[in-house]
């Protein structure tokens, strides 16, 4: 095996794992690492040791699907006792962080009562001196905002926590990933490597590019007792080559969820990044990775949630990326965590900060970003992002999951850039509770009520029609639905034809046919060409 002629199989999963469960974006800055560390991963091993048996029946519950459950085949109690003792110890500094964030927060409540908070500095845990600062907002409620900056630099951003996963696929069935660590098992090799390690590109490469075995065997620090397993992920049966569009049109390709490839001849932009790349049969008509091209120009992510922001995705497609525009924010809130700072962390050295209204102009193409409101639980939240893309006159508006909560405020974008062609809108409209995402981030209990009350909700009939009046669109597509079999493991979602988000969904399509808008809630893969003067092809 010591000749350049292996390529890497197309159903080889690159996982990554942070201490074992399934890595996020919340798990790669070091506060929302800390706070998920105690206030998620922790509660669940407990969980779990105490009655395995509760985690074995709720997961076949379908009415539990998401939840705080372990889903195993078998009992893995000694396993995950030996993993929560592994993690009291190598996660030690964050555990003791969470715990100071928590202290400092029922300082504040108990003593700043609206005067000066300088006193208050020297009750602040030790071991966050010098990475707060203590602040109030404009009705004298007390709060703190972390030097993000800072903390990357601490002990409190560990790499030795992250890596990677290796192995092979050939379905969708996997346990949902917030709830469920990665056991050793004879099938999947764990390599202890950061994400940012260049092996990484090197391996994702040989999917496209012959290489050696030995080699990447070497860059990754594969064992010699792992070599057996690690070379059945090789072929030398070469894929599809990716055929690069050169047609004179804008071509437009869904890959699922709320994943979108604009290109042109000239210019390549993807939206959203989360890709089945793994080539085997599927009853669901699906791109794959052999679909994008071999550079991709620019990466738009709309916001920092689990199924819009997918390592697993971008670390295998991080050496074809020449840019990533990602929303701005410097607010340095718990639940705020800054994007720009986590990508290069991991690896990705070509990261743009957008602000809202603010344009990025290349070759025949304008990308402006948008405000985004609502589906963050009415959270202080500014790393969210629309897009409108304009190539020459034909324009597309990304809406995500945005809620359209007043519809004044896309007026008066509209008042900026006018009518566009084609909307794309999620509209998974009753979304999950504040705590199902941000609960490890609360310092106190969420009441039930107010829980159900604050969803992660996109927009439902009402408010996406809104979008419909104001920018009379010529095409609207419903997506970002986490509707695709391969989304299951990462949104847990599984609608009927009596779900709310289709029931809002087929009335938002049918309103738009009746107008004579082209409408559709998109499903599995979708290609359409459009002329850049704005006539369908």
């Amino acid at each position: 095996m010591k000749d350049n002629t292996w390529y890497l199989k197309p159903n080889v999963v690159i996982e990554p794992l942070f201490e074992r469960w399934y890595a996020w974006a919340h798990l790669i800055s070091p506060a929302t690492a800390a706070m998920n560390t105690v206030g998620r991963h922790l509660k669940i091993m407990n969980s779990y040791i105490q009655s395995e048996q509760i985690h074995a029946a709720a997961v076949k519950n379908p009415k539990m699907l998401g939840g705080p459950f372990m889903d195993y085949k078998v009992p893995r109690v000694e396993e995950i006792r030996e993993l929560k003792h592994r993690t009291t110890e190598r996660q030690a500094d964050q555990i003791a962080f969470a715990a100071a964030v928590q202290e400092l927060d029922k300082t504040l409540k108990a003593h700043a009562k609206g005067y000066s908070l300088e006193s208050l500095y020297e009750k602040v845990p030790d071991i966050l001196k010098g990475y707060v600062e203590l602040v109030y907002d404009l009705n004298n409620n007390p709060s703190f905002r972390f030097f993000e900056s800072l903390l990357y630099q601490s002990k409190f951003y560990n790499e030795r926590s992250q890596s990677i996963a290796l192995w092979v696929t050939d379905n969708d069935d996997r346990p949902f990933c917030l709830s469920t660590p990665k056991l050793d098992e004879p099938n999947v090799l764990h390599l202890d490597i950061p994400f940012r390690h260049a092996g990484i590109d090197v391996l994702s490469r040989m999917k496209r590019k012959a290489g050696s075995i030995d080699e990447i065997a070497a860059i990754l620090g594969v064992k010699d007792t792992d070599r057996a397993l690690f070379n059945t992920f090789f072929t030398q049966q070469e894929h599809p080559a990716y055929r690069k569009y050169e047609g004179e049109h804008v071509r437009m390709r869904y890959f699922g969820h709320a994943c979108i490839l604009i290109e042109t001849k000239d210019i390549s932009i993807l939206v959203d990044p989360l890709i089945s790349y793994y080539g085997y049969e599927s009853s669901v008509a699906h791109f794959s990775d052999i679909d994008l091209p071999d550079v991709i120009d620019y990466v738009l992510i709309t916001h920092n949630h689990q199924d819009h922001i997918l390592f697993e995705t971008l670390l295998p497609l991080r050496h074809k990326i020449k840019n990533i525009i990602v929303p701005r924010t410097t607010s340095g809130a718990l639940q705020d965590p800054n994007l720009k700072l986590m990508f290069n962390k991991i690896g990705f050295d070509n990261i743009t900060e957008i602000d809202e209204m603010e344009t990025i102009e290349f070759k025949n193409c304008v990308i402006t970003g948008i405000p985004f409101t609502g589906e963050h639980s009415d959270l202080n939240v500014k790393a969210k992002s629309c897009y409108h893309i304009a190539v020459d006159k034909f324009s597309f508006l990304f809406v995500a999951d945005s809620r359209i909560l007043e519809a004044k405020l896309y007026e008066h974008i509209h008042h900026v850039l006018g009518d566009v062609d084609v909307i794309f809108l999620g509209m998974e409209c009753d979304g999950a509770p504040l705590t199902w995402l941000y609960g490890p981030l609360l310092t106190e209990d969420m009441p039930r009520d107010k829980d159900q009350s604050r969803r992660l909700s996109g927009s439902d009939f009402r408010k996406g029609l809104h979008l419909i009046d104001i920018f009379h669109p010529k095409e609207a597509y419903v997506y970002a639905m986490g509707m695709e079999p391969w989304l299951k493991f990462i949104s847990s979602i599984k609608y009927t034809d009596e779900s709310n988000p289709i029931i809002q969904s087929n009335l938002l399509v049918e309103e738009c046919k009746n107008r004579g808008i082209i409408a559709e809630r998109l499903f599995g893969e979708k290609e359409l060409l459009y002329e850049s003067n704005a006539v369908p092809a």
